[in-house]
């Protein structure tokens, strides 16, 4: 078990938060992109949401054609370089290779494509280009990964774009919310530094769109828009003692981690509540912080929960204990948290219940609550009849068209909660969708 102290610098950090998937070297490349069979149906396709042609740019790799690489995996993915390090791989293309079914280790898929890209961006090779001007302008709501994606497709197909901000910086919940030892704020920046040299899309930072006003604004001022605006703030759980000192949301904390780094202190002890990733990579960044004991605790059992099985390995190994059949009841402590009071919950009929008869409390200084985040209720509200599911989703057309036709959404916004992948996605076919639309 992994035990980390306390970084009180930047390389104690990065040290702490060592890169989960490296960087390779030519020679790595090389070897690693020899080894993939090129299968003729390839299910490593078909597995990632995008639709890359992962066979036809690990060939690349392999005959050195590595702006060749870049451009297939751009041409699916705008953001083919972070996606090669934060993609869950191992149940989307990598599960998917032939090689699982034979015992051997898979091809690092998302190494291999954060290899290309990576290179090419470094290189500063310009592989993009913007479409002849049709005098139509696109107005995004949020730079996170949907809303880039949906700003560089719209650019080649000849639109102006101005992305609406409400941060100081773009990607969103890549760089806010994902944890440090998946990829690194300077990653994640200079990807979209170099789509935003070569297409030219504008970013208005620190400028949320809050009111009606604004919004009207915009439908006035763009021919549509997009709605990429991701999810808020860590949902109220309504608990007893939930307003004491030492309570976070997960979101709020790796996104302070992510900007302050070694900069922030985190107790000795820290209990997590949730079961999902996001819980996974609180418990295990507030581990790597040198938190000397860090327990999460899951209101089911094991199996039920949402995480990966290798985000929960992972957070094992950095030294997180775990708590299951729990259910929080009340945060005690004096004005600071001191501790969780829990209730044993059991399957009783198929249906989990709480045995207030078998209460305990974990002692702890931190709790970090992962147990959910709010939908962007209050945004939705504003804009004239716009459907949403009972889930606060916006819903869609096959062409991501909201159901005030001016509007098109993708990302968390449509689908309450998913892959940086899964957004790109869905910003690339927006723009598509917008195009169509505009060109009836």
């Amino acid at each position: 078990m992994a035990e980390y102290k306390k970084p009180k610098t930047k390389a104690e950090f990065d040290k702490n938060f060592k890169q989960k998937k490296p960087l390779m070297n030519d020679t790595e490349a090389f070897y690693e992109a020899s080894r993939c069979l090129f299968c003729y149906d390839a299910p490593c396709i078909q597995a990632c949401p995008t639709s890359i042609d992962i066979p036809l740019f690990i060939k690349q790799i392999h005959t050195d054609n590595i702006t060749g690489a870049s451009k297939t995996i751009f041409d699916s993915n705008w953001l083919g370089n972070a996606c090669g390090v934060v993609c869950p791989t191992g149940v989307l293309c990598e599960g998917a290779c032939v090689y699982n079914h034979q015992d051997v280790p898979p091809i690092q898929i998302g190494r291999l494509q954060n290899y290309a890209t990576n290179k090419t961006i470094d290189a500063e090779k310009v592989i993009f280009k913007v479409g002849e001007s049709n005098g139509k302008k696109i107005a995004i709501i949020g730079a996170g990964p949907a809303g880039i994606a949906c700003a560089c497709e719209a650019r080649t197909l000849g639109y102006d774009v101005d992305i609406y901000e409400a941060k100081d910086k773009p990607s969103g919940l890549t760089v806010y919310g994902i944890a440090p030892y998946k990829i690194t704020n300077e990653e994640v920046l200079k990807e979209v530094d170099y789509l935003q040299k070569q297409l030219s899309f504008n970013i208005k930072y620190n400028n949320a769109i809050n009111s009606k006003e604004e919004l009207a604004a915009l439908e006035t001022n763009y021919d549509a828009i997009f709605i990429g605006v991701g999810l808020g703030v860590t949902r109220h759980l309504g608990m007893d003692g939930e307003d004491k000192e030492g309570v976070v949301g997960a979101v709020e904390f790796i996104e302070e981690l992510r900007m302050k780094q070694h900069e922030i202190k985190v107790p000795a002890k820290v209990v997590v509540l949730g079961g999902g990733n996001t819980a996974m990579d609180a418990a295990s960044e507030a581990a790597r912080m040198g938190a000397r004991k860090t327990v999460l605790a899951y209101r089911n059992s094991k199996q039920k929960m949402g995480a990966y099985g290798f985000e929960y390995d992972l957070a094992i190994s950095a030294g997180v204990d775990s708590l299951f059949n729990v259910t929080p009841i009340a945060i005690t402590g004096n004005g600071k948290v001191e501790g969780v009071k829990f209730a044993k919950t059991e399957m009783v009929d198929g249906k989990l219940q709480t045995n207030m008869n078998n209460t305990f409390i974990v002692r702890c200084d931190m709790v970090i609550k992962a147990t959910g985040q709010a939908k962007q209720g209050h945004l939705y509200a504003m804009i004239d009849d716009l459907d949403l599911d009972n889930k606060t989703r916006i819903k869609i057309n096959d062409e991501f068209q909201t159901s005030n036709p001016k509007y098109f959404a993708g990302g968390d916004a449509v689908n309450g909660g998913a892959e940086v992948v899964n957004a790109a996605y869905d910003g690339k076919m927006a723009a598509q969708g917008i195009h169509n639309w505009l060109n009836k």
